[in-house]
């Protein structure tokens, strides 16, 4: 089978069990993961070797860049203190805690090796955290720290691999060295990432008339930010997180409205066939580990591995716990009022909501990669030493933490009792409510008068008015369940009811056409793509 034939094989059993994950419940990476692992099994199937710079320069800076996209800003802002505790103290407490588990449990494993895999394996995966969330019923915050940290914990985790490669490729070490390199690629990739993010901001705007150059440009940023900051030795992965979070704050300047639309859809297809090609090449790889290790080794290394998963699991519930009492305490020493007064008026997370981030934090396709990435000899041509058996470790630590973390997450929340907030909901609704209410006020004024003749003017006031009075409605169930619901809600006006019948009318008149060859196919596509508008538009006025 050729790897063009193979590749299209992949993306049929991505869409298909990601499908069937769906309808089961779980989370696609686990069902993806174990269908690789079932493939690598097959006789006669290719090997299928994943290069890190397959992973490094191809999957991840779309996928950083689409998540951190869909972050927000503020929020992200108001949860910066655990964000960074997690991101820079719990890395290091994982280090030190999983080094010393490897160096004094494992056989022959000294401690520039121990820190090497502990260096590997300490980071959180952003594309695990962002897939393996989607869906679960906890609040948007929960949701904003877990990713929030496995998009800016790269730098901790880089700089201690870095260190840690080049102490045992040395035999030196210096913290104070370390500690300079993690400010430096910090800032560097902050810098080059929202640099690169200024600079598409200026083409787009030169661009905006084109609605496929625009959305190529949007393409080609995670890779352009990733690439210049690993170039001047920054973090790739920072600079795409500050890129994307730069350009989002912009995109309505940006981007028409068929940009907006075009570039969302090439970017969900994007994401979600690089995401399940990541998950199921992580089960294939099983093959080209397992063989590099040498057979005596293997079923010893197997329960080694669930230890260093111990290991680093129970690191990081050791450190959510007082870390969240240190934030406590910061909290309360916050006064109201100052520049931190956002962070301060956040509520205290709930010992099940700590435990949900502990438990939530997994490790991916990241940690392979970096295995991976180990260089196979030492300068004076002796072997790493342990690059094999830390390479399986560190597979055995990602299956572990996606099989068994990612199945359990939604029964351990269920039985914590933790549930999804409505606070996405409430601010959806309060900014509906404004915006019509201010378009009520506007269509009232004397500025709106000249804009229309009165007839229309009238019939688009009696519009938002109908609208603005069933918001409010809904706004007073929502604060009051036991007042009136909106018997409107998700109901169509008669006007409404027979636009829907017209534009169904139009479209068997298009079918027609098309069957019998009349129109050009081109033509037929573009009075569809209007009808997929307009009845985009009801399901939008339906909806309240």
């Amino acid at each position: 089978m050729s790897e063009i034939a193979l590749l299209i094989a992949l993306l049929a059993v991505t869409s298909a069990l990601a499908e069937a994950a769906n309808r089961l419940r779980v989370p696609y990476p686990v069902v993806l993961v174990l269908a690789g692992l079932g493939l690598s099994l097959v006789p006669g199937l290719p090997t299928v070797a994943l290069a890190p710079e397959t992973v490094f320069f191809v999957f991840l800076p779309p996928l950083l860049y689409a998540s951190a996209w869909t972050l927000s800003w503020s929020a992200f802002r108001a949860e910066l203190r655990p964000i960074t505790l997690l991101a820079v103290g719990c890395v290091l407490f994982s280090l030190v805690l999983v080094a010393a588990v490897a160096h004094y449990l494992l056989p022959d494993f000294g401690w520039g090796p121990a820190f090497v895999l502990a260096a590997v394996v300490s980071p959180t995966d952003a594309v695990s955290a962002a897939v393996s969330t989607k869906g679960l019923p906890i609040s948007r915050r929960i949701i904003t720290i877990l990713e929030g940290e496995s998009l800016v914990n790269d730098a901790t985790g880089l700089i201690a691999y870095r260190t840690a490669v080049a102490a045992v490729l040395t035999g030196q070490f210096g913290l104070g060295a370390a500690s300079g390199q993690l400010l430096l690629v910090t800032v560097v990739g902050i810098g080059v990432g929202l640099a690169v993010g200024g600079a598409l901001y200026g083409l787009q705007r030169l661009t905006q008339t084109s609605v496929t150059i625009n959305t190529s440009l949007s393409l080609l940023t995670p890779y352009a930010a990733y690439l210049l900051a690993e170039a001047v030795h920054g973090s790739g992965v920072l600079a795409v997180v500050a890129a994307a979070l730069f350009v989002s704050q912009f995109s309505g300047r940006i981007f028409a409205h068929d940009g907006r639309l075009q570039s969302a859809a090439v970017w969900d297809t994007l994401t979600f066939l690089l995401n399940g090609l990541v998950f199921i090449l992580i089960g294939l790889q099983l093959p080209a580990v397992v063989a590099g290790v040498a057979p005596a080794l293997r079923g010893p290394l197997l329960g080694y591995g669930v230890l260093i998963s111990a290991a680093v699991i129970g690191a990081r519930m050791l450190w959510v716990y007082p870390s969240s009492a240190l934030l406590r305490r910061l909290r309360a020493a916050i006064r109201p009022g100052g520049n931190d007064s956002q962070a301060a008026s956040q509520p205290a997370l709930s010992r099940a909501e700590i435990t949900v981030i502990g438990w939530g934090g997994m490790r991916g396709v990241l940690s392979l990669a970096a295995a991976l990435a180990l260089p196979l000899a030492l300068p004076g041509g002796a072997a790493f030493p342990q690059r094999n058996p830390i390479l399986l470790l560190t597979f055995i630590v990602i299956l572990i933490s996606l099989l068994v973390q990612g199945l359990t997450l939604r029964p351990l929340i269920h039985w914590l009792g933790v549930e999804a907030d409505d606070l996405a909901e409430r601010e959806e609704l309060d900014l509906r409510l404004s915006l019509a209410t201010q378009t009520v006020a506007y269509l009232a004024s004397e500025a709106a008068t000249t804009q229309a003749p009165a007839e229309i003017l009238g019939r688009m006031r009696q519009r938002y008015r109908l609208r603005l009075e069933r918001l409010q409605r809904r706004a007073a169930h929502a604060a009051d369940p036991n007042a009136p619901a909106d018997p409107d809600q998700g109901v169509l006006t008669p006007f409404q009811q027979l636009q829907e019948i017209v534009i169904h009318f139009e479209r068997r008149i298009l079918d027609g056409l098309r069957r019998e060859h009349a129109v050009s196919e081109e033509v037929l596509r573009k009075l569809e793509n209007e009808l997929d508008l307009e009845e985009g538009r009801l399901a939008l006025d339906k909806a309240g």
